[in-house]
């Protein structure tokens, strides 16, 4: 299925406020154009769908806002932080702020995209000693990376970028290449996550540009595209906001978190997990089905959920499931061989906040989840964040990366029995 040139894009309610982390995740660089004389002033977008008549416990929910800043390496929670008997957490590197999706390089350079402040990092390690080199700034919104043949991809807002030859300039970046800018300009859930799949194509999503709505035909849904930017196709649409996909090993299907709607309930409805079957004819469900069998209360009326593809896995109400990663390593028990690592960066839109944790995703033979369990936890404590998760990475070593968006960091997760 081809994708339509874009069109423009959807009004939305309003745009997101400058110290709040819209939808869960973060905030827009501005406050909205203040409306016309005797106009009622707009809410900020992460209130969309919130109730006109909202109580006092509605009224008392808003966006978590972390640190301007990276923490100091003394200030990190890694001694709050809890993994099952025999495996360890420390400190990979600190002094990232805002640290969000990561990626590998083929010499060993870690890359990390943020979301708020506009930077691209890499860490480096030579004779044992990690060094954090800024390779890029001044972006807007370059969340997604991913890396191939030598070339490190970057998205932003509304375009992706290629450094050639990235590794071997690391102290004097080289000008990038534009090589898709198809892309919708809404801040809400405009950051991108990105990766390259078996099929040498790069996953690029288009976030739905509100909370609850009818998106656009060219919104809501994941795309892929050559690496020259040429040949884009949608590959799954209904799907409103996923930060993070991987490829199972053996099948080379296509999984991917979904983060659910506010408002509706603090209960439902559940974040995703999701597999793509058949790529380019499945829908995911929003903003008609939400978690497979919950009908929205608007959007819904007329439709059903068994016209979607239901998730493999409830993740939880509001938990904010982002990066997942399939366990490729060899250093975990074998339990682990073939599970999923999910990021889940925790919970505004609930009294009592859940997440702020690594999960793993257990499968049966069949590919069907067979159970969820806790992996990393502490970032949650007494209904108050010192962490949050965002992405995970499994090394060559078979030990696992985890970035810290709250603090500025990446930890890794060891094994030694």
């Amino acid at each position: 299925m081809r994708v339509p040139s874009l069109t423009p894009t959807l009004t939305v309610i309003a745009v997101l406020a400058a110290a709040g982390q819209a939808f869960a995740q973060a905030a827009p660089p501005a406050q909205p154009q203040a409306p016309a004389a005797g106009a009622p002033t707009p809410p900020p977008s992460w209130q969309q769908g919130r109730s006109s008549n909202a109580t006092e416990g509605m009224a008392k929910l808003a966006p978590v806002a972390g640190p301007p800043v990276a923490a100091a390496p003394e200030k990190l929670p890694v001694d709050k932080l809890n993994v099952p008997a025999g495996f360890k957490v420390e400190v990979y590197a600190s002094g990232l702020a805002n640290a969000r999706s990561m990626t590998r390089g083929s010499d060993g350079t870690v890359f990390v995209g943020t979301r708020l402040v506009g930077r691209v990092y890499a860490i480096t390690e030579k004779d044992g000693k990690r060094t954090v080199k800024t390779i890029a700034e001044k972006l807007h919104r370059p969340n997604g990376v991913a890396f191939k043949d030598g070339a490190l991809y970057v998205a932003e807002l509304s375009r992706v970028l290629r450094y050639d030859d990235i590794e071997k300039k690391l102290d004097s970046p080289p000008e990038p290449k534009v090589i898709y800018e198809d892309l919708p300009k809404d801040e809400p859930h405009g950051w991108k996550f990105i990766g390259i799949g078996p099929d040498n194509k790069l996953y690029v999503p288009v976030g739905a540009p509100c909370n609850i709505c009818e998106p656009p035909a060219t919104h809501a849904q994941i795309r892929r595209i050559n690496l020259d930017g040429s040949g884009a196709e949608v590959v799954a649409r209904g799907v409103r906001n996923t930060v993070g996909f991987d490829w199972q090993p053996g099948t080379g299907n296509l999984w991917f978190t979904d983060n659910g709607r506010d408002w509706l309930s603090e209960s439902v409805p559940n974040d995703e997990l999701n597999r793509v079957s058949k790529p380019g004819e499945e829908n995911f469900g929003f903003p008609y089905c939400h978690q497979g069998d919950l009908l929205d209360t608007e959007h819904g009326w007329g439709k059903s959920c068994a016209e979607t593809t239901p998730p493999a896995a409830k993740m939880g109400p509001h938990s904010a499931s982002l990066g997942m990663r399939f366990y490729t390593g060899a250093m975990f028990p074998a339990e682990y061989k073939g599970a999923i690592f999910v990021a889940r960066h925790g919970s505004w839109n609930k009294t009592a906040k859940i997440g702020g944790d690594i999960q793993v995703v257990k499968l049966n033979a069949d590919g069907s989840v067979a159970k969820m369990e806790d992996f990393l936890t502490g970032f949650l404590r007494d209904n108050t964040y010192v962490g949050r998760p965002v992405d995970v990475l499994v090394m060559p070593d078979g030990s696992l990366l985890v970035s810290d968006d709250y603090n500025g960091a990446v930890y890794r997760i060891s094994y030694a029995g």
